[in-house]
């Protein structure tokens, strides 16, 4: 259904952030983009929801194509109702609100209220803490909770795809293990999944394919369970080290990428 392809993003007109980065997410797919702070994981989220401008930032070069049709010069707003919705890192709800009027503003785009009414039922079941919570306000909610409203708030856009900026950022273990099972529960119910995350050992147990960039290119991408396997992988980013002095994943071996070039 996605397709990013050779993007380039400049912030400021100076600063070169994304460097020709290419990825796709198929349908129904859950993929997994991996990297450490820095690499560039949130601005290609931003690429991909419309949101450069907020940040001062410009695609130069290459696509992004949604379901055949380019979105990289779309408005947020038109992005979300053609199917595309995401959680930014760190949730952001909004706090003076209840749970209730959090959800319900996800819907914006939606005038059908039968479907706003099955999609709220939808996020009640994947979600049922916050059936106890929906007159609650949302800043007082645990960072567990925050993070499920953010999610189900996404969700009441109906979209095809949903994005997720590293949705176990500050969880607990626990916590960690529920967000997963739910992304999994999301996928089967039919909604793509594009997993922003540090954690890999999560991200890449759950995903079909993963995709790793370091200082704004991929390095490496493959199946999960084959990048889960990589000696590499398992040791720069599932924590698996051994011995060196190595810091760079890119340093470790040199890898033979793909180029996926427009034509």
């Amino acid at each position: 259904m996605l397709e990013v392809s050779n993007l380039e993003v400049v912030y400021n007109e100076v600063v070169l952030v994304l460097r020709g980065i290419s990825l796709t997410v198929p349908e129904g797919k859950i993929v997994a983009l991996l990297g450490a702070n820095g690499a560039g994981k949130t601005t290609t989220l931003r690429a991909i929801g419309g949101l450069l401008d907020v940040h001062e930032g410009d695609i130069t070069k290459g696509q992004i194509v949604w379901n055949g049709q380019p979105i990289h010069h779309k408005e947020p707003s038109v992005i979300v109702r053609a199917g595309i919705t995401q959680v930014l890192e760190g949730r952001r709800v909004f706090a003076e609100l209840t749970v209730d009027e959090n959800l319900r503003t996800g819907a914006f785009t939606n005038r059908d209220r039968g479907a706003v009414d099955a999609a709220f039922e939808r996020v009640m079941g994947l979600f049922p803490i916050l059936g106890q919570r929906r007159k609650s306000t949302a800043g007082y909610l645990s960072g567990g909770e925050q993070q499920m409203l953010a999610m189900g708030r996404a969700l009441m856009a109906e979209p095809k795809l949903l994005i997720l900026d590293e949705p176990s950022l500050g969880l607990a273990p626990k916590l960690v293990q529920s967000i997963k099972d739910i992304i999994v529960e999301i996928n089967r119910q039919g909604t793509a999944v594009l997993l922003i995350e540090q954690n890999a050992t999560m991200a890449l147990s759950i995903a079909d394919h993963g995709y790793i960039m370091e200082t704004g290119k991929m390095v490496m991408d493959g199946a999960a369970a084959k990048l889960m396997r990589d000696e590499d992988v398992k040791e720069f980013y599932l924590g698996l080290h051994t011995e060196g002095e190595r810091r760079s994943f890119r340093d470790v071996k040199h890898y033979k990428r793909r180029k996926r070039w427009l034509s």
